[in-house]
């Protein structure tokens, strides 16, 4: 039997904390991953306005397309296979949809297109035979990013540069209030769940 369960939007905002928090917590050990994209939005990431998203453009794909290579990285650092699941649209040109089969076969991932919606569970069969291709193969063990014991920056400086790629950590006065508070209360031993992120652009 398989247990499959969706862990949220984006690896780096659901994933990380279903791997780190609940996986840690409830002593659970996933054998594969699967990544959503969808054409669409990796042309929006590559620069694509919103009303031309059913038009075939296959330079913005590739543009856009370093945004999925994050999301693969970051599942890699937990020891995870992923599967990338193509969430096929009408719109999608079967040329871009190569682009996203070669880059999974340059970076040696499995990907199937996710075609449930206009085909129901038939569309979802591929993907699923790969799911259980990468279980069947996977000699890894789920390794999460940090031990809950660790010190509350270490944990917060981990999860900041090793999945959202920052450079590094400044803490502000309130945060390093709180820093002491929950030393004071004896809980650095719990998990860091960052709920929201904040770029600051300087010229």
């Amino acid at each position: 039997d398989y247990t499959v369960t969706e862990a949220g939007f984006g690896f780096d905002l659901g994933a990380e904390k279903f791997l780190d928090i609940k996986c840690q917590s409830a002593g659970l050990s996933p054998k594969a991953v699967v990544i959503t994209t969808t054409i669409r939005a990796l042309k929006y990431h590559g620069g694509a306005d919103l009303s031309s998203l059913t038009i075939p453009n296959v330079e913005a794909l590739k543009k856009g397309v370093p945004n999925l290579e994050k999301h693969l990285e970051n599942a890699k650092l937990f020891n995870l296979t992923p599967v990338i699941a193509i969430n096929r649209f009408i719109s999608d040109s079967d040329e871009e949809i190569q682009v996203i089969k070669d880059l999974a076969e340059k970076l040696g991932v499995k990907v199937a297109l996710a075609d449930g919606w206009a085909r129901g569970g038939e569309g979802a069969l591929e993907l699923a035979q790969k799911v259980i291709e990468v279980v069947e193969e996977n000699t890894e063990n789920f390794t999460p990013l940090y031990e809950w014991d660790s010190a509350v920056i270490t944990k917060i400086e981990t999860i900041a540069k090793k999945i959202y790629g920052a450079d590094k950590i400044e803490f502000g006065a309130k945060a390093r209030k709180d820093l002491k508070k929950i030393h004071d209360l004896n809980l650095e031993n719990l998990p860091v769940c960052i709920a929201k992120t904040q770029k600051s652009l300087s010229d």
